[in-house]
């Protein structure tokens, strides 16, 4: 049994390894986990709270050949569960979202630290919450900025092109909140007043990318083609449109050696690197210095400047960029062929060839 916040929560099989041993690493139980973040419940709480949660499920462990399920379908040992399990405890309260595709589901909505602890004790690696709280589900209430290391790049590259989106962010009005993502890449996000919808928040990212990517153009890519984007950063703006998630503050993620994604002081970003904050490390870090993040709820910002920023764009030439491949055609975006394919492309004959 382990205490979380005051309720007890039963841990079957708490010795079962879910990570193995690394060169550098102890193998890690499902108990280790269950722990892990009890202990950095106001953490994990801050930021999951009030929030539908998508949660990444690793029930046989994260070894070699265990096969993650996928959003087209292909099957696997791992999976995300997007809706509340059947037998889930009383206390595990949900919220009703909505999919692109019109269909609804009811997603786990943590209100207390006992549901992060039993998600943990059903398998649950990674938290992956919706920008919203169960009280607004279509009006987000965060900007995420997702910095995406291209090949030929690494950390060390995204924590430069982060610190620059800083004093960006800072020049529009904002204060984000970085992150490691627990793998190469850095997350920024910025508390939102929750007026507008997923679309507009999509085209607040995207604007912001690409004022990033007109000042270190050399450095930063907003194409959404992989072919196109060099050894550059690439600012993932999909990550803002509905249903799509990050994996949250303080989540571990499926990798070797157990790392968590770490919420970070800006001035620590370029003296760190993503294998310093694990399972192992993560809770003396919060046990010493709490949640580096704690005071992201004190400020919600109006995304107008980013909206106006969109506009201008659109003014001059700059239409909206594609979506994921599994969404539905949405209105006003481009033609999701990579441009230099459809250049390429045979065309028919014109009238009177």
């Amino acid at each position: 049994m382990v205490d979380a916040d005051g309720r007890e929560v039963r841990v079957s099989n708490p010795d079962r390894v879910i990570f193995p041993e690394t060169e550098h690493t102890v193998p890690v139980t499902k108990g280790d986990i269950v722990r892990y973040y009890v202990s950095v419940g106001g953490g994990i709480m801050r930021a999951l709270r009030e929030r539908p949660t998508t949660l990444e499920r690793w029930p046989k462990g994260v070894f070699p050949g265990i096969v993650l399920s996928t959003r087209d379908g292909r099957p696997g040992d791992a999976f995300y569960q997007k809706r509340v399990p059947k037998g889930a405890p009383e206390y595990v309260q949900t919220a009703r979202i909505q999919f692109p595709s019109g269909r609804p589901a009811d997603e786990v909505c943590p209100t207390e630290l006992a549901v992060v602890a039993w998600a943990g004790q059903m398998g649950t690696i990674t938290f992956h919450p919706w920008p919203v709280r169960r009280s607004d589900v279509d009006h987000p209430d965060e900007l995420r900025l997702d910095f995406d290391p291209q090949p030929g790049t690494d950390f060390a590259d995204a924590a430069r092109v982060a610190g620059a989106a800083r004093a960006l962010l800072a020049e529009l009005g904002y204060t984000g909140f970085p992150k490691t993502s627990g793998g190469r890449g850095i997350h920024v996000y910025v508390r939102l007043e929750p007026r507008w919808t997923f679309i507009d928040v999509r085209h607040a990212a995207i604007a912001f990318a690409r004022a990033l990517e007109r000042l270190l153009p050399d450095q930063v890519t907003t194409s959404w083609w992989k072919e196109e984007r060099g050894q550059r950063i690439f600012i993932d703006f999909n990550q803002n449109a509905r249903d799509r998630t990050i994996a949250s503050a303080y989540s571990i993620r499926p990798k070797p050696g157990a790392p968590v994604s770490a919420p970070l002081d800006w001035d620590e970003l370029p003296h760190v690197a993503p294998e310093d904050f694990t399972v192992a490390t993560m809770p003396a870090r919060f046990a010493a210095r709490g949640d580096v993040h704690a005071a992201i709820d004190d400020a919600a910002y109006s995304l107008q400047p980013l909206l106006d920023l969109y506009e201008a764009d659109l003014a001059d030439g700059r239409a909206d960029m594609p979506y994921p491949p599994d969404y539905p055609k949405m209105p006003g975006e481009p033609k999701r062929v990579q441009p230099s394919r459809d250049r390429d492309r045979p065309r028919p004959p014109a009238e009177g060839d």
